[in-house]
């Protein structure tokens, strides 16, 4: 199924206390996209949402997740996030 970005978000997929903590930190909205690495967490400044991502909410945030990411993901944890972006 594509999703058009307008669906509900994806309750089976958890966010992680820090990575809400990160999210609110930072004040802003984040997708979970591929990589070279694998999915990685970025900011939609840096790598905007599209019409195919699924949502979850964040706290007052929205994280986006690429419709190639999403079923393999059970959690959004630290894991994802950047090594040079953590603190």
């Amino acid at each position: 199924m594509i999703r058009t970005g307008k669906e509900p978000s994806l309750p089976r997929i958890k966010v992680s206390e820090e990575v809400l903590s990160y999210v609110q930190k930072r004040d802003c909205d984040f997708r979970v996209c591929t990589s070279c690495g694998g999915p990685i967490l970025l900011p939609i400044s840096v790598k905007p949402p599209k019409a195919t991502d699924a949502t979850v909410k964040a706290g007052r945030h929205w994280i986006y997740i690429s419709m190639y990411q999403a079923p393999y993901l059970d959690t959004i944890d630290l894991g994802l996030v950047p090594a040079y972006d953590l603190e």
